[in-house]
């Protein structure tokens, strides 16, 4: 029994060694390396970049009143449209009180003057009638009485403008009513009935009434960096996509590319603008933001693989194409990529297998 304890003991150890050599043996044999295997294609290539930015109004307007007052009704609300001339607003005035005093002194002044001029008609009529006074003096006489009913009428008036804001006469033409200066959607009244507003001048920029503008001019006001802006050129086709709005694109037209550039984070960075035509039975709102797609470049009908298989020394690119020994180095001239694929202008033709990035490890 001593034995063949002694034998199991020795096996034991020769198994823990034979088992130990073995995992050693196979942890020292080389990897095997397994690659993607690609296919040259012909394809397109686009080179292209993407901006942010929003879409906007061409043209925004800000109605502000004539004078200043209190807002006395609104006959507008975001979100509908108007059309030039139409009222949004009417004011009540507040006159200043030295200006009221005066104007109703000059209407005073001027009722006590026509009154007297009526008088003094009246007394050279009966005169004239009785051929005893000359055509001259009467004649007077009555100019005396049309100027005294002009500047009673004139102080008439001016008193009404000065209380109301509006005279009698030229009610149409008030200046207590706002009205619109250009047809189109009102996008914002940040006023309501009973706030005080003024008039813009010289130190006021006034109060704004409403916002109007046209939406059926749209455009995209994006900014590019200061790498790729002497790559585009007015005219050229944008592909305007909005967050809001999905799986609806718009095609746009570059006008505007900034002659300044305006510095942000450390960076230099070029105003774009550019008209965004809007399909039927599209709503766009204005503020909306949106990215801008620009075609800087592009080859057509040319070989292309993914950019991943190109391997690079000095100044020179290669690849790994499979032959019948497997894969064999050439040197290839490649041309545009647009970060995924790239154009491969000479080396290799369309069809021709090329080996890939590594994939996997796997022992022998």
């Amino acid at each position: 029994m001593k034995k063949i304890g002694k034998y199991i003991v020795v096996l034991l150890v020769i198994a823990i060694f034979g088992g130990t050599f073995a995992y050693l043996y196979k942890r020292s044999k080389p990897k095997e390396k397994l690659y993607q295997e690609l296919v040259a294609e012909k394809g397109t290539i686009v080179k292209s970049t993407v901006l942010t930015g929003k879409i906007q109004p061409r043209d925004e307007v800000n109605i502000k009143p004539q004078i200043s007052g209190i807002v006395a009704e609104l006959y507008k609300e975001a979100g509908q449209s108007v059309k030039q001339g139409e009222i949004i607003a009417k004011l009540k005035v507040i006159p200043d009180m030295s200006q009221l005093s005066s104007a109703q002194s000059r209407v005073r002044l001027a009722e006590v003057n026509l009154e007297q001029a009526k008088t003094n008609y009246k007394r050279e009529k009966e005169l004239w009638d009785k051929s005893l006074v000359s055509a001259d003096e009467f004649e007077k006489v009555q100019q005396a009485l049309s100027q005294a009913q002009e500047e009673y009428s004139a102080a008439k008036e001016s008193l009404e403008i000065v209380r109301d804001g509006v005279s009698s006469s030229n009610a149409s033409g008030s200046s207590t009513l706002v009205r619109s200066t250009i047809s189109g959607l009102i996008l914002d009244v940040p006023v309501k009935v009973g706030n005080s507003v003024t008039m813009s001048n010289t130190f006021n920029d006034g109060t704004t009434i409403a916002t109007v503008a046209n939406m059926d001019d749209l455009i995209f006001d994006g900014n590019i960096d200061e790498t790729e802006v002497g790559r585009i050129s007015l005219g050229l086709p944008v592909t305007i996509t909005v967050g809001a709005l999905q799986d609806v694109t718009l095609d746009a037209t570059l006008e505007y590319i900034a002659p300044k550039a305006t510095e942000s984070n450390g960076t230099n960075l070029f105003e774009i603008k550019a008209s965004v035509t809007v399909p039927k039975g599209v709503n766009i709102r204005s503020g909306y933001s949106a990215n801008a797609e620009i075609v800087l470049d592009k080859a057509e009908d040319v070989v292309t693989l993914q950019e991943s298989a190109i391997q690079w020394e000095g100044d020179s690119t290669y690849v790994f194409v499979q032959g019948p020994a497997g894969y064999e180095r050439k040197d290839v001239v490649t041309g545009l990529s647009d970060g995924v694929s790239i154009e491969i202008k000479s080396g290799i033709s369309a069809g021709d297998k090329v080996r890939g990035s590594e994939i996997i490890s796997k022992k022998k």
